[in-house]
């Protein structure tokens, strides 16, 4: 019996709706697969935390996460609180403290899905990498002369050898595992002076190692438009933090929306824990309505399963996410369906109990 602690962090908004559903998925893995359990510890560390102590997790968070095998988050953000507070107070200090320095999202058109680029059925099967820890998204800089006429702002961008031969090697890796064998490197070495020809550079050296890799490097705002006109054609694709996350998110919606898009804070090495969540955020407008997707929370489980090396269990929550998909009676609204969170939760644990039959 293989035992793994859990962190779960339900967060604000829809995030508490949607890990509830997430919770449920965990306990049926317990039964389905006999030989695993999930020790579960929740932790209340959202925004409604901050608004009763001034900060958005204790002193002492990141010595109660370290221990534990991985990290579950449902959202993060309220009205209440600025972003740039409930992000860099709790998100941004759990993936650089835990050196999660791949972002990993899946773009792949599930069966059962229309998306909105009609002509591309069934041929959109890619996973983008981000750099998750420096890049574009650091506190180096400040503001000069505030409040007068002339203020200015400066926010400096931090690329390190380091940071950038480790996420360019593990896309890499990821790409001879996978069928295509393509590396696709985001970039703007056209306009961004300094830091992307040093991340070119950098690239195409980690690249010297993997000659059976096709590599194409592509401006940021070129790929954009290929996303959308050609997204059959990618494998692989790497990017700094700030052109990850842009490119993740018009990856989701070419595939389905925000609702059905997983993503995991890796640390590949496995010395600190992993973290995964959904990328649709916390949702205020929807948040207590029970209408929320689960199928983003449950799809992170799966790429949780993986990273914990359970990969039948991962391909199993994602088989039965596309039947409940194919089926198309029990729906959300942003799926064009009436059901609710726990509806949508509970028909997927049904077709996991009816798929394990065949898998275990």
């Amino acid at each position: 019996m293989k035992h793994y602690s859990i962190a779960v962090i339900p967060g604000d908004g829809i995030g508490p709706e949607v890990m509830s559903e997430g919770l449920k998925v965990l306990k049926v893995i317990e039964e389905i697969h006999g030989g695993v359990r999930f020790n579960k510890d929740s932790f209340e560390w959202n925004c409604d935390y901050y608004l009763k102590h001034g900060k958005m997790m204790p002193d002492n968070a990141l010595g109660i996460l370290k221990d534990y095998d991985s990290i579950l988050l449902g959202a993060i953000g309220a009205e209440s609180v600025p972003d740039h507070i409930s992000v860099w107070e709790l998100i941004l200090p759990i993936r650089r403290a835990f050196q999660q320095y791949i972002n990993l999202r899946p773009i792949k058109l599930l069966r059962g899905i229309e998306g909105p680029l009609r002509n591309k059925t069934n041929n959109i099967d890619f996973v983008v990498i981000r750099e998750n820890t420096e890049g574009e998204y650091t506190n180096i800089g400040g503001r000069l002369h505030q409040n007068t006429p002339y203020e200015l702002a400066v926010q400096n961008n931090v690329f390190t050898r380091y940071g950038i031969e480790r996420v360019i090697n593990y896309a890499y890796s990821l790409a001879e595992k996978r069928r295509k064998k393509r590396l696709t490197v985001a970039t703007k070495s056209n306009g961004i002076y300094h830091t992307m020809p040093y991340w070119d550079e950098i690239a195409k050296e980690v690249g010297q190692k993997y000659p059976k890799i096709k590599t194409d490097y592509c401006h940021i705002d070129a790929l954009s438009a290929y996303f959308v006109t050609k997204p059959e054609y990618f494998d692989v694709v790497v990017g700094s933090n700030l052109f990850g996350d842009i490119l993740t998110d018009l990856g989701a919606a070419i595939v389905g929306g925000l609702g059905i898009a997983p993503s995991g804070n890796i640390n590949p090495e496995k010395n600190f824990p992993s973290m995964f969540e959904p990328i649709h955020g916390s949702a205020p407008d929807i948040a207590g309505k029970g209408i929320s997707n689960p199928i983003a929370l449950i799809w992170s489980i799966g790429l949780m399963m993986e990273h914990l090396n359970f990969k039948n269990i991962a391909d199993l929550i994602v088989k039965s996410i596309e039947e409940v998909l194919v089926a198309r009676t029990v729906l959300t609204p942003d799926l064009g369906g009436n059901a609710s969170t726990v509806e949508v939760g509970d028909q997927i644990i049904e077709e996991m109990i009816k798929l394990s039959v065949k898998s275990f």
